[in-house]
């Protein structure tokens, strides 16, 4: 019988797969809230004018980087840009307020600072497009070698 810390390290691409997923969907579904207006819109109905600073611009963030993660294309990289928006978004909107995110109404823009930020280190786990576009990459580049060589 396999131990249960086999099993776990078995299991921890695909946990970390779907984290990744479900962190990149919601973030995604904030970003097209604030720039269609759709799920409620930006602050209760509308969307943000095109070009606003930094609205707009944040819910390209979300939008882009949310699909990309998601999708685990470019994930560090889209992970650690939308780190460092949510990180913006904390110290410039909540933290004037008051110094915890709990009492300053920032506890969303904290925990995707720091989910994206792991995921910027831990990389995107298994399923992502990432891998998949390696992996024919990998092939594609094996066959052209394999015909230079048989030339």
């Amino acid at each position: 019988m396999a131990s249960p810390t086999l099993d776990a390290d078995r299991a921890r691409p695909y946990a970390l797969a779907l984290f990744r997923i479900v962190i990149g969907l919601l973030f995604a579904c904030h970003g097209a809230a604030s720039l269609f207006g759709v799920f409620g819109g930006a602050q209760g109905g509308g969307s943000i004018p095109a070009g606003t600073w930094p609205g707009w611009y944040a819910a390209v963030i979300q939008l882009v980087g949310g699909i990309l993660v998601l999708s685990g294309l470019f994930t560090r990289v889209a992970a650690l840009v939308a780190s460092g928006s949510m990180a913006y978004a904390y110290f410039s909107v909540h933290q004037s307020a008051a110094l915890l995110p709990l009492q300053n109404g920032g506890e969303a823009a904290a925990m995707y600072c720091w989910s994206f930020l792991l995921l910027a280190f831990t990389g995107p786990g298994a399923l992502a497009l990432d891998q998949i576009l390696a992996g024919r990459r990998t092939a594609t580049t094996g066959d052209a070698q394999r015909e230079a060589v048989t030339a």
